[in-house]
């Protein structure tokens, strides 16, 4: 029962943080013109330009500070674990942050090039793994429900580097839609809170635990802006920190096969992205109307709420899903 008052005590705080630091920030972005340009294919958001962006410190900032003061209160401890998670964290962050800033430096969606961007993360992944490998970890793929544990060797590395990678990216280009990518990360975390609380065979997990129940309160407090119609957009500030945070503790946790049934919608949405290349340069032909596929239902003729909706409906089911594989099954 500690651990669900730590939990409540948690969300209730990063909650209030993230709405009151909402209010200030937000005026703030609009004084400093700090504003989002929206593409030329997008026509149906047209009347979202202008938008301010970097959002994503709505809920970064609310969730360090409430680590910071359940550490001062005596709440959570400060593990080797919970240590790599924030790095990963405030890291990815503060590339999403170089990203924003040099699109509205130039006014328009060129930040950091495709290259820039990947030796960022690739950067922040070998230190990464070098923190995560000399804190006792080994280099083990360790399906715990199956009861399988593989030893990947030096490959381990590569698949660190694969699955942050693949992290980061899906929820940045989930992040199409509002409210779509923060609801669906407030989901999975909530998921992986639940998990890392079972995962009592990984030493320091109940902080790791803590951590993602104080993001769900800021991802919250964060949503209370960021749903349709957006007052702000998280930008890659914020979409770059959750995939990579939630594939690191999840890598942490040692659940990385969960992760694939948690993160499904994020992964659906990059493979549209990936079926939708191929197809153009390959057979030039398209599968969908537009790429990611949350955009191919707006061209449907959908709404954007109803997408929304029935994205976040199947995020929650597959987490559910996640929580029984990963804990019960």
């Amino acid at each position: 029962m500690l651990i669900l008052a730590k939990a409540i005590l948690a969300m209730m705080i990063g909650f209030i943080l993230s709405v009151i630091f909402g209010l200030f920030f937000i005026p703030i972005l609009k004084k400093l013109n700090v504003k989002q340009k929206v593409s030329a294919f997008l026509t149906l958001h047209k009347k979202k330009d202008g938008t301010p962006t970097m959002g994503g410190l709505i809920f970064i900032i609310p969730t360090i500070l409430t680590v910071i003061i359940l550490l001062l209160l005596n709440k959570i401890q400060f593990t080797e674990n919970l240590f790599i998670v924030l790095f990963v964290f405030v890291a990815y962050a503060f590339l999403g942050f170089l990203d924003d800033f040099l699109i509205i430096k130039r006014g328009n969606n060129e930040g950091l090039t495709v290259l820039q961007k990947l030796l960022g993360q690739l950067f922040i992944a070998i230190i990464f793994f070098y923190i995560f490998i000399h804190n006792g970890n080994e280099p083990v793929l360790n399906i715990h429900t199956l009861g399988i544990k593989i030893n990947m060797g030096w490959f381990h590395g590569i698949f660190l580097l694969f699955v942050l990678l693949a992290g980061s990216n899906s929820v940045n280009l989930t992040d199409g839609l509002d409210g779509l990518a923060g609801g669906l990360s407030l989901i999975a975390f909530l998921a992986f809170g639940l998990i890392s609380w079972n995962a009592t065979w990984v030493s320091g997990s109940e902080d790791i635990a803590v951590f993602c129940f104080i993001l769900v309160g800021s991802l919250l407090g964060f949503l209370f802006y960021n749903t349709h119609p957006a007052k702000v957009f998280m930008g890659d500030t914020g979409s770059l920190s959750l995939g990579a945070t939630l594939a690191t503790v999840a890598i942490i946790t040692n659940h990385e096969v969960t992760l694939i049934i948690v993160a499904g919608v994020f992964i659906v949405e990059t493979l549209s992205c990936i079926i939708q290349r191929i197809a153009i340069k390959r057979f030039h032909r398209r599968v969908f109307l537009m790429a990611p596929i949350h955009h191919h239902f707006e061209k449907l003729g959908w709404q954007e709420t109803d997408i929304v909706k029935v994205f976040w409906v199947f995020g929650f089911i597959l987490s559910m899903l996640g929580i029984a594989f990963g804990v019960w099954l």
